[in-house]
């Protein structure tokens, strides 16, 4: 072979190799799938951004500042299943990612607060299974409704009074004396903050009924509610079940009118037989107060009248301390710390009773109790009543009540009771 003949045989044996090699490349890319090699992209998300799950480092329901909170991420999945049938929950909408704008990998989480209105706050988490489901909700929608914006606004002013004038308090860190007001009902999820004079004995058989403990709430006595063990407070568990607890129940709390709260403690352990508040509250009142007290009034203790109860209660050096029949709702519940996901009043008992009911999914034929608890032939105590009280009063006492009991006031928006206070 001539070199020239060998030269021509290399020429076509490379030009032969770079055809099959182009053929080969263009048969690899006709069988690809072109959506394999383009990125997945979510809406308005970085392609090069991996989004991470979040983990939890702390106990159940506590986050990193030290309040208790429950997940976020459990918030709307429970809406549907705690909303009566027949009502369609609002919720509020999750924000959305711009076009173009990275996810944060790691979410804040928020505070749970109960059936809130659109753009204001998520419902509070409820991993327990409802025992009982309502065929359809106790009020119409519309009425709902009502009652969601109701919660909105007191939340919205008690957090505005915390904020204000006790900002400290919501970096301080949960003591078993903060919860002993609070009762615990497990089958429900419920801890319940017992303000005394705004319904909590009634409340309190409620509770019993539902965990089970009495078949109706008008045959349990009163003696049973206060002083039976059949409901646990919340202190009497260990830290990690008031953690637990505190991140995962429905909280609740109702208040009442605070000068006629006052006067209905008054007219309850001051103007009938008590074997207790009269010889300890009542003898040490009638000794510092009243002047030239008879021998029968200092044994006994009987016969406070309303103006010395007052001076008793104003005093910063009182003869005897405070009692939970009259202190400050702020600090028996510490609404400041702990986040209630419910506040009820006692002048609209009926309405938030019953729409807290159906919250939680309590038996359609448990209502709360209407009947007096004590003293049953007595009149309530309204607001006609609580102003012939405190018209026995001088003006300057009766602005240093409003001043002793202002949080409360301010808290939970209620009015001025008198014209002339400031």
């Amino acid at each position: 072979m001539t070199p020239r003949a060998g030269t021509m045989q290399l020429a076509c044996m490379f030009s032969s190799i770079l055809l099959f090699g182009a053929a080969g490349l263009l048969l690899f890319i006709s069988l690809q799938d072109s959506t394999e090699l383009t990125p997945r992209q979510a809406p308005g998300v970085k392609f090069d951004i991996r989004l991470q799950q979040p983990h939890n480092e702390f106990a159940p329901g506590r986050s990193q500042d030290g309040d208790f909170k429950a997940p976020a991420e459990r918030v709307t999945q429970d809406l549907s299943s705690r909303a009566p049938r027949g009502f369609n929950l609002l919720v509020p909408d999750q924000p959305q990612a711009h076009p173009g704008a990275r996810l944060r990998p790691r979410q804040r989480r928020r505070r749970l607060l109960i059936k809130k209105m659109p753009a204001a706050a998520a419902v509070p988490a409820n991993s327990s299974a409802d025992t009982f489901v309502r065929p359809a909700p106790r009020a119409p929608d519309g009425r709902w409704v009502s009652l969601q914006q109701r919660q909105q606004e007191r939340k919205r002013v008690m957090w505005e009074a915390c904020a204000k004038y006790r900002a400290s308090s919501s970096r301080r860190a949960v003591t078993p004396r903060h919860v002993s007001r609070i009762f615990v009902e497990d089958r429900h999820r419920v801890l319940y903050c017992e303000v005394p004079k705004a319904g909590c004995s009634n409340w309190k058989r409620v509770l019993m009924v539902l965990a089970g403990l009495a078949s109706s709430a008008a045959d349990i006595q009163h003696n049973t509610v206060h002083y039976g063990s059949a409901l646990k407070r919340l202190d009497t568990f260990d830290r990690q079940g008031i953690l637990h607890r505190l991140g995962t129940y429905t909280k609740m709390l109702f208040v009442r009118e605070p000068f006629e709260r006052l006067v209905s403690a008054f007219r309850d352990k001051f103007e009938h037989p008590n074997s207790y508040y009269h010889p300890v509250f009542g003898k040490a009142i009638l000794a510092r107060y009243r002047a030239n007290a008879s021998r029968e009034a200092l044994r006994t203790g009987s016969g406070v009248r309303f103006p010395e109860f007052v001076q008793y209660l104003l005093d910063v050096h009182r003869p005897v301390g405070m009692d939970i029949h009259w202190d400050h709702v702020s600090r028996l519940c510490s609404p400041c710390l702990i986040d209630y996901d419910f506040v009820g009043k006692f002048e609209s008992m009926e309405d938030d009773a019953n729409f807290f009911l159906s919250l939680i999914h309590a038996p359609r034929n448990l209502t709360f109790p209407r009947f007096k608890d004590r003293h049953a032939q007595e009149a309530r105590t309204t607001a006609r009543i609580t102003h012939q009280y405190f018209a026995q009063l001088s003006a300057p006492q009766r602005q240093r009540a409003y001043d002793f009991y202002y949080m409360d006031y301010l808290m939970f928006n209620y009015s001025k009771p008198f014209a002339d206070l400031y």
